[in-house]
């Protein structure tokens, strides 16, 4: 498996609109690009509130296949959510990580 860590900040007043576009695009990306799925966690900066995205892979070159692709999906109204609440987004992945040992309950 591998792992992969996103950070946006957000506008503040549009944490709402962020997490239901965040989560639809994950959900699209999921379905073409064959992730595993994502987990959003949020944290309050000085900047506004910012989310960090944990999204699981099977391998990294399924990831590698989907970054080279931007992640494109058919849904421009849900791409112009997402970009209008965010404030400042990192440009590059977080983290990439390959997983050695899960012990995450999944049940």
């Amino acid at each position: 498996m591998f792992v992969v860590a996103y950070r946006w900040t957000v506008h503040r007043g549009k944490e709402d609109q962020f997490r239901t576009a965040w989560r639809r695009g994950t959900e699209l990306i999921r379905a073409r690009y064959g992730s595993l799925g994502s987990r959003l966690h949020r944290e309050d900066g000085p900047g506004g509130p910012r989310f960090i995205g944990i999204a699981e892979w099977p391998d990294r070159a399924t990831w590698q296949a989907a970054y080279d692709a931007r992640m494109v999906y058919d849904e421009p109204a849900t791409r112009a959510a997402f970009v209008d609440a965010i404030a400042a987004a990192d440009t590059l992945p977080l983290l990439l990580l390959e997983v050695t040992d899960d012990l995450l309950d999944r049940g």
